[in-house]
């Protein structure tokens, strides 16, 4: 018999199996061992304030020094109400009911058996994410809540912030009783890490990219493992002429308000080409008021010279600021077409007083969610229903939409004979 050694092998690799192993533990616990680990957690988190604060305030004055941008500085500052945040969504997340083991009718029925699936854990999940060191542990708590082992690789610039949190919630699973291996942190900053990490899917079931399109494409060209991606930002709003002003202004500075990661931020806007022309510059002006930078394409600019121009690069890429961009267009069958080649394609949106255009940008549109005369503002913790959520996806493999506990789970199918034969 001959016994593997770990020493030589990559961080990112002695990880991924440390985590596999975990998971084959891991999966077959009780839901109520899990929901009291998650609770743990919680409590570790709120007992280690002023050590995870200390820790983050180590990576915002390396980052000044490095020159790291203001938009990633504000994603990796943590405050107390972050944190509190933080634990208030693992606290919710221990409360919720298991849903691992639920059981489903199958459409599959053979002749003289009974078939039905269950909710299991997928194994071993890998998060890899830009800054937002809170979000480590968000991730963490879904994943054994859901009975999976995650593996987190944060980002070079919260490294002491990621350290702090991944030791707090390794202590309070262990004091708990669950295997070690279940939350693992890679903690490797060389250029090859996520390579590294992604490509072991003989240990790892998922990866969940999270941050600016540059890390998600750098994850789905390098990975080997199935990858969930997470989209943010370039969200779009078709103003239709059965639209109101007020909707239009509220739907806009609502959805920027989801700090500090405005995931669902709308940030271009399509205009029907009879619109007002009074009425755009009050809704620029009222914008402006509130700190947003508004920006137009050529037509708009030539005939609002006040506006920046937006350039042609723009439309298909998030700005992750309080920037919108605007847009003529001749009806509404265009702004769809437009929508559905520039947006993110996770969260679209149309405001409208008319039955009809809701419906056909509703089912026109080719995106995770689409809204209609509301905001569509993301909340990690909404107070209405009985999930958590991680964020938004806007792929159609594993999953689209948003990234809750059942996202995280796989279905297996049993089928239960009656003895004859």
């Amino acid at each position: 018999m001959t016994v593997e050694v770990l020493h030589d092998y990559p961080e990112p690799m002695k990880s991924a199996k440390r985590a596999y192993q975990a998971s084959l533990k891991l999966g077959f616990t009780k839901g109520a061992d899990r929901s009291r680990a998650v609770l743990a957690m919680a409590q570790a988190l709120e007992r280690s304030f002023d050590d995870i604060l200390e820790a983050n305030t180590l990576d915002l004055e390396a980052s000044k020094e490095m020159a790291v941008p203001e938009l990633i500085l504000d994603w990796l500052k943590l405050t107390p109400k972050r944190l509190e945040i933080t634990v208030e969504i693992l606290r919710r997340l221990g409360e919720l009911s298991d849903p691992l083991r639920r059981v489903r009718n199958a459409d599959y029925q053979p002749e003289d058996s009974q078939s039905y699936s269950q909710l299991m854990a997928l194994g071993v999940i890998s998060f890899i994410y830009e800054a937002f060191p809170d979000l480590g542990a968000i991730a963490a708590g879904l994943c054994i809540k859901t009975g999976n082992s995650i593996i987190l690789k944060g980002s070079t610039e919260t490294s002491h912030s990621n350290a702090a949190i991944a030791e707090v919630l390794q202590n309070a699973i262990e004091e708990v009783g669950l295997p070690p291996g279940c939350v693992e942190l890679v903690t490797a900053e060389h250029g090859a890490s996520i390579r590294d990490l992604v490509t072991q899917d003989q240990y790892i079931n998922l990866v969940i990219p999270y941050g600016r399109s540059s890390l998600v494409q750098q994850v789905m060209r390098q990975a080997t493992c199935p990858v969930l991606k997470s989209a943010m930002g370039n969200c779009y709003l078709y103003w239709s002429l059965n639209g109101s002003l007020e909707m239009v202004r509220w739907m806009i500075i609502d959805s920027h308000q989801s700090e500090p990661d405005p995931v669902n931020a709308i940030e271009k806007v399509l205009i029907h080409r009879q619109a007002m022309p009074s009425s755009l510059a009050v809704l620029w002006n009222s914008l402006k008021e509130k700190g947003f930078e508004i920006k137009g394409d050529a037509e708009l600019v030539e005939a609002f010279p006040q506006l920046q121009l937006a350039k042609e690069g723009e439309w298909g890429c998030p700005y992750l600021t309080k920037t919108v961009a605007f847009k003529l267009v001749d009806s509404l069958e265009v702004a769809i077409a437009w929508i559905n080649q520039y947006s993110s394609g996770h969260a679209d949106c149309i405001a409208t007083e008319s039955y009809q255009e809701s419906r056909q940008f509703a089912l026109g549109v080719n995106s995770a969610s689409t809204y209609i005369n509301t905001s569509p503002r993301f909340s990690r913790n909404p107070s209405r229903g009985d999930s958590v959520f991680l964020g938004m996806s806007n792929q159609k493999g594993h999953r689209r939409g948003f990234i809750s506990l059942e996202t995280l789970t796989t279905a297996k199918h049993i089928i239960q004979g009656n003895g004859r034969f």
